[in-house]
């Protein structure tokens, strides 16, 4: 798989040297550096942990207003009503959802229990003062509130595989090897807010080996095109924020880049430092370049990407067993077609397709682009492409969350337009990562499909990618779902 290759890469080349293109370090784990998670996990999977304990909270409401109902209809509901209320209230203010990186689990279920126990002492006193012995109600509380314990003792397991999986915590890079960067990591060791994977600074011959463990990979240009960045969810300049000439030239180079671009500014003591370290994790702090992120919309996309997909799924199932069927009685080779193409922040995806060219003359790095009667393409390769039939595939991408329904479309990597490499005719190129590419998308709609052969209609695609990113919102990927069809029916003109 992609990502895995993608992973095990790094690793490769985090072992070898530090101050080379691809970055690195003395052969062994301690080139790592401290942050290394368990497991590198690419930036579009990432979750928040304060998003978990919203729906932990969600659940727990359920299950408390759930006995409180229950019990109201043989015992008392006042008291059922009372202990519901104080238990969820009690668990907030005593901190049951906030998970700190460093808490036990005893320490976490201690709260818990506290909160609870709290909650049982208010239900009992509105029994005893309704002046009614009502053991049941007591004894079912009792056992509901056991019950929510061991809900959290689940909850705190939860948070605790998925920060040593790598999969909550998130991975930021730091360019400048300065004593303001000292200071963002001894905050991160602090805090644990963060994995900080590595440095990058332009004056290597002043830069050390590493700082504070945390290994120097090489200058900002290696950084542009380094493996690591598909897993890293920000950028952090670390300068002196009174050197704003350098700060201006590091923001102009690092600019292309999909990942979002913070500048973290010492000022104050250790206390400042984590909250502003914090403030940047969440988005927002010092932002300088990359797209605006929003964990709820990305949820709600990734919502719709399922329901979409699960639907056409049982729509095109049949279509997609006759056009197997057919690829493969029309010529020799396999059904699919698989090839990289880039992902969100530059991750490298394999993309499926149903096979369309004859097998011996694939072109999986797209250095000659697709052609009106281009001699490579089979006969039913013409029909499914004509319809874009051949990607309906893509929707297992969709499925293992690689891609969404809309978004810019995957480009082959190394595609290039003219004999160039089609990533070097824009500078905003990149900018195109920074969301999941998708199977239909703004640039489809509006005329911007089939090859990109000129360095305009290259232009012309990035333009219409970045609009969209900066534009989009659920009604208008809905809008943009509904006219796929039509515009793909309407134009016979475009080259597919």
């Amino acid at each position: 798989m992609a990502n895995a290759e993608s992973a095990s890469a790094f690793v490769s080349s985090t072992d070898a040297s530090p101050r080379s293109a691809s970055g690195g370090g003395d052969p062994g784990r301690a080139r790592r550096g401290p942050f290394r998670p368990g497991q590198l996990v690419p930036s579009r999977a990432r979750l928040e942990a304060r998003l978990l304990a919203r729906i932990f909270r969600v659940v727990d409401a359920l299950v408390a207003f759930g006995v409180a109902v229950g019990v109201t209809v043989e015992g008392h509901p006042v008291a059922a009503g009372l202990w519901a209320v104080t238990a969820l209230v009690a668990l907030r203010a005593l901190g049951a959802y906030a998970f700190p990186r460093r808490q036990t689990l005893p320490r976490h279920l201690a709260r818990a229990t506290f909160a609870l126990g709290a909650a049982l002492l208010v239900a009992a006193s509105a029994i005893l003062i309704s002046g009614r012995a009502d053991a049941p109600t007591l004894w079912t509380l009792l056992s509901a509130a056991t019950g929510v314990i061991a809900l959290h003792a689940v909850w705190w397991t939860l948070i605790a595989r998925g920060r040593a999986q790598g999969s909550l915590t998130p991975n930021i890079i730091v360019v400048g090897a300065t004593a303001t960067a000292e200071r963002l990591i001894d905050a991160a060791m602090r805090t644990g807010e963060v994995n900080v994977l590595g440095v990058f600074d332009d004056r290597l011959d002043r830069a050390p080996e590493n700082i504070m463990g945390v290994p120097v990979l090489g200058d900002t240009s290696a950084l542009l095109d380094h493996r690591i960045m598909p897993y890293v969810d920000r950028v952090v300049i670390a300068v002196a924020s009174t050197a704003q000439g350098r700060v201006r030239q590091l923001v102009d180079k690092l600019a292309v880049l999909p990942n979002p671009l913070n500048l973290f500014i010492d000022i104050g003591g250790p206390a400042d430092h984590d909250a502003t370290l914090a403030r940047i994790v969440a988005g927002g702090e010092n932002e300088l370049s990359g797209a605006v992120a929003s964990s709820r919309h990305a949820w709600i996309k990734r919502a719709q990407d399922l329901v979409v997909t699960l639907l056409g799924l049982m729509v095109a199932g049949p279509v997609m067993l006759i056009v197997a069927l057919a690829v493969k009685l029309d010529s020799p080779g396999p059904i699919f077609f698989r090839q990289r193409r880039h992902g969100f922040n530059n991750e490298e995806i394999l993309v499926w397709k149903f096979r369309s060219m004859r097998h011996e003359m694939a072109d999986a790095s797209a250095a000659r682009q697709i052609s009106a009667d281009d001699d490579r393409v089979t006969k039913v390769g013409k029909f499914i492409r004509k319809t874009s039939l051949d990607e309906l595939p893509q929707l297992f991408n969709v499925l293992r969350g690689e891609m969404s329904i809309v978004g810019p479309r995957p480009h082959a990597i190394g595609m290039k337009t003219g004999g160039v490499e089609s990533a070097k005719l824009v500078a905003q190129y990149a900018h195109r990562h920074r969301m999941k590419p998708g199977l239909t998308g703004w640039a489809a709609i509006k005329g911007s499909r089939g090859p990109v052969d000129t360095p305009e209609s290259v232009r012309l695609r990035v333009a219409l990618d970045v609009e969209y990113i900066e534009r989009q919102s659920f009604w208008l990927d809905l809008y943009i779902i509904a006219m796929t069809i039509p515009c793909l029916l309407g134009d016979r003109s475009a080259v597919r």
